[in-house]
């Protein structure tokens, strides 16, 4: 071990820390192996039984197309109609916990050690953070979920045998337009907002914590420490991170394979490209070899410059859409919305005693397990960039400042789409398929083809930057928390990300990748309450600045 660096492979501490002393060393479970001019240090049995079910599951899917598909669906709503209770508590509990963060002593532990600094300006952290937590979500839902939450409330509610059947929020808003808008936007910036936020940075200060503080190997199971003690380097661990593996793998891609769904979708638009599942999986393939390129450039190279160039063509179709749309209502717009939103917070999380079953079912739990099964592949990302930040400082940053942004974007492109329908008439948004809506949205300004086009690229980048991004965090979890695993082994990461986004899209569609997230979410909701208190016990310990 060197002055400078953990035998993780990871920096030393900077100043005081309380490195925990333990007898596990990074790689020691790991088998290292060439095959042909490609060397493997994979750890066993976590690349072994993660990798071999991920193989076997993409062949017996696409082998058995027709009957998977009303498996996947039933087993979505049986975990979101039985268990929606249990993720709305859960996601309720990483908010608190977040907020309490902010506010106690605990905040003024800084990650790295207390005299660390950080790796990276504001700027290019704050870039790859959202690039990773957000990106496709936003374009595919900036309008889409808007609109669907807008109507559905202005629908009014409908009762069949004592049981809503309308899918509106709450108590929805029969007839009045504004008290939709207003409840369609709260419904959104919810589901957006501080809950997944929350989720992320639960994750991400866990394993920033254990691995630049304690000296533990920046995987899952490091979290788990003071609960289990070494039997984290064992079975208990070995669950651990095949979970995370699962959860990220499936999590990423119902996100490709919604990515994809709308790339298709604009291309038909614009181009009159059919938008055929052949044309998604062919889209798929392609994105997914750029992904390849930038996978072997490596995190500053690939990772940050596309999160980059991806922030600023975002930032761009942003100002444009504040420019030629309605101006002053988007900008009064945020802070109405804003305030829709924290009025109806209590309301849109409470998890029992709700009779809007579609909405909480269908929708939120639905979210809250995407978000949870994303969580180990953007928290162990947004740690990777992380060192150096005070507690205080990360959870901000982590929580408010993308939550803010994402208010922004919903209130700029989604209260546009509305303002469109209300103001102006035009029902071309609200009638057009949810894979078109944006396009059609931006088809009423001028440069429409220009900015459809950004669009279709945001949508690409996006992608790429979720699937290198995943492939490096799969990749450091399958090493047993090595960050400098050989290069093939994030390839065979990056392939099957996109063979298994193929194989649910062949499988059952979008409703087959929903139902694998939220399949794999649930166990994992479970690990990440365990890591709540972790968190807690080993912040306590911690010198302060």
């Amino acid at each position: 071990m060197s002055d400078e660096t953990l035998s993780t492979g990871l920096p030393q501490p900077e100043g005081p820390a309380n490195i925990i002393d333990t007898d596990y060393e990074v790689g020691q479970d790991n088998i290292e192996t060439k095959i042909g001019p490609f060397g493997l240090d994979i750890h066993n049995p976590v690349f072994v039984i993660s990798g071999l079910t991920v193989v076997a599951f993409v062949i017996l899917t696409l082998a058995f197309q027709d009957q998977v598909d009303p498996l996947f669906n039933g087993l979505r709503n049986w975990l979101t109609a039985k268990l929606d209770w249990f993720f709305l508590s859960a996601a309720n509990v990483f908010v608190i916990l977040c907020l309490v963060l902010i506010v106690t002593p605990l905040g003024r532990v800084r990650l790295g050690g207390r005299d660390a600094t950080p790796d990276y300006s504001y700027m290019g952290w704050f870039a790859m953070l959202f690039a990773a937590g957000m990106g496709i979500g936003l374009m595919y839902f900036g309008v889409s979920e808007p609109i669907s939450h807008f109507t559905s409330s202005l629908g009014g509610t409908a009762v069949e045998e004592g049981v809503r059947t309308d899918w509106a929020p709450l108590g929805a808003a029969a007839g009045d337009e504004t008290e939709a808008a207003r409840l369609g936007m709260a419904a959104t910036i919810f589901h957006w907002g501080l809950h997944p936020w929350a989720i992320y940075a639960i994750v991400a200060l866990a394993l920033a914590l254990f691995s630049y503080n304690k000296g533990l190997p920046l995987t899952i199971r490091s979290v788990f420490y003071p609960i289990f003690g070494d039997r984290v380097w064992g079975w208990t661990g070995h669950i651990i991170d095949t979970l995370a593996v699962f959860a990220t793998l499936f999590g990423l891609a119902t996100s490709l394979g919604f990515g994809a769904s709308q790339a298709s979708a604009g291309l038909e638009f614009l181009y009159g490209v059919p938008n055929t599942d052949g044309f998604q999986v062919f889209l798929i393939l392609g994105i997914t070899a750029v992904a390849l390129v930038s996978v072997v450039a490596g995190l500053d190279a690939g990772v940050k410059r596309l999160s980059e160039i991806n922030m600023m063509l975002a930032l761009l179709l942003l100002l444009f859409v504040l420019a030629v749309g309605p101006t002053v209502a988007i900008l009064t717009g945020f802070f109405a919305n804003l305030g829709a939103y924290i009025t109806d917070l209590p309301a849109l999380s409470n998890p029992i005693g709700r009779e809007d079953d579609n909405f909480r079912q269908g929708w939120t739990a639905f979210y809250w397990a995407w978000w949870i099964s994303w969580s180990p592949f953007v928290g162990m990302f947004i740690a990777r960039v992380s060192r150096g930040r005070s507690v205080r400082e990360f959870i901000v940053c982590v929580l408010l400042i993308p939550s803010a942004v994402c208010v922004l974007w919903m209130t700029a492109f989604g209260g546009t789409a509305i303002h469109q329908i209300v103001n102006d008439g035009f029902q071309g948004v609200a009638e057009a398929g949810q894979d078109f809506k944006l396009f059609v949205m931006l088809s009423q300004f001028p440069l429409a083809s220009i900015t459809s086009f950004v669009a279709i690229v945001l949508v690409i980048v996006f992608f790429v930057t979720s699937s290198d991004s995943g492939s490096l965090v799969i990749d450091t979890i399958t090493a047993g928390g090595k960050v400098d695993a050989p290069l093939p082994q994030r390839v065979f990461w990056c392939t099957f990300e996109g063979l298994v986004a193929i194989a649910l899209l062949l499988g059952g569609g979008l409703g087959a990748l929903q139902a694998m997230a939220v399949s794999t979410g649930f166990p994992f909701t479970i690990v990440l309450l365990l890591a709540c208190f972790a968190i807690v016990k080993g912040l306590m310990d911690e010198p302060r600045d």
